[in-house]
């Protein structure tokens, strides 16, 4: 029941939106602004930095594609055309687009393990590595993992970095990890309690609809975090930039429907992992944006650097609707991994 006091406030509320709609200079301007107080009434914030910040086993949950290919005797490799780490084969992929012999100074945020950046270094020993990442528990392990190298290490959240700080690295890559970062979503997941955006979210989805003519309808999850950082990093005008993530918008060959099952779909799905949810990218909308910055962009998915080799082990853990072993279970996920993940290669003033 509420309180006489409760009654004051939701009566004051509710007079204060009956004479809002009845006011003409409301419809026009939420007409063309999307007007700020209906968005705050939408969305919730999705954000992981608590997770990074304070729980000493993150990463160890989520099984990346860079880390299945990790171990020299992985399951994972044994599907693949190439037995190689992910970041070797990565490199090769990207050798085509990118002159790494011309390179210097290249950044990696977020970068799990270190596993990506030792193959980078180890292939291209001639350049200057900065680590960027919010997690001090990775960023402990990145610097265990690569002692043997040129690298310098930044504990700090890449949505904090000024554009002048980005502007001396010759390549940015940002790998497996687009969703960890904010995320403006339509329903607050059961249990959780409600994080309502702040002002600098509802501006920047202003922003972004204006400046870049994105169509953000309010019934959609929003990659506002990873839009943010993409503009930045575009703004810096770093000429190299490489990002991937489980994408919402990501497509089957035919061959493969009847196995793996996954639909493209509008909006960005929610990931439900240990002790936080991430969501999946919508690529299209940063591939507009990185175009709008006269950035060149190649578009792709895992499957296009990490070919399978379709053996009869592969065809079989394929087909099983219930897996019999470990390893097939872990082949099936592998295997809908590279073609749910999309990748996108931006190349400043490329044709």
């Amino acid at each position: 029941m509420l309180s006489p006091a409760d009654c004051y406030i939701h009566g004051c509320f509710f007079r204060f939106f009956k004479l809002l709609m009845h006011n003409p200079e409301y419809h026009n301007f939420h007409n063309t602004n999307n007007l700020i107080f209906t968005i705050h009434m939408s969305y919730y914030l999705n954000t992981t930095d608590e997770y990074y910040l304070h729980d000493k086993d993150s990463l160890n949950w989520e099984l990346t594609v860079c880390n299945a290919l990790q171990p020299e005797k992985s399951p994972c490799r044994k599907v693949l055309q190439n037995d190689n780490h992910f970041g070797c084969q990565l490199f090769y992929f990207l050798n085509d687009f990118i002159p790494f012999s011309d390179l210097q100074n290249i950044l990696e945020v977020g970068g799990g393990f270190g596993y990506l950046m030792r193959d980078f270094l180890t292939l291209a020993p001639h350049l200057r590595a900065t680590m960027l990442d919010i997690s001090p528990y990775l960023l402990a392990k990145q610097k265990n993992c690569l002692t043997a190298h040129n690298v310098a290490f930044l504990e700090r959240d890449i949505m904090c970095m000024k554009i002048s700080e980005l502007q001396h690295y010759d390549l940015a890559i940002l790998n497996e990890n687009l969703g960890d970062f904010p995320t403006l979503v339509t329903q607050s997941p059961q249990g959780q309690s409600a994080n309502f955006p702040t002002n600098r979210y509802l501006d920047k989805l202003t922003y972004f609809r204006q400046t870049y003519h994105l169509t953000l309808p309010p019934e959609e999850n929003i990659n506002i975090g990873a839009l943010e950082v993409l503009d930045n990093l575009c703004l810096a005008g770093i000429p190299y930039i490489y990002l991937s993530e489980h994408s919402c918008e990501a497509t089957l060959p035919p061959s493969l429907k009847p196995y793996i099952h996954f639909a493209a779909t509008v909006t960005p799905e929610r990931i439900s992992l240990k002790n936080h949810d991430e969501y999946t990218i919508k690529f299209s909308h940063l591939e507009k944006l990185a175009q709008a910055h006269n950035y060149q962009v190649i578009r792709g998915q895992f499957i296009d650097f990490l070919p399978l080799n379709c053996s009869d082990r592969v065809r079989t853990a394929l087909r099983l609707s219930t897996p019999f072993s470990d390893e097939q279970e872990i082949i099936q996920q592998f295997v809908y991994d590279l073609y749910k993940y999309e990748y996108l290669v931006l190349i400043k003033g490329g044709e």
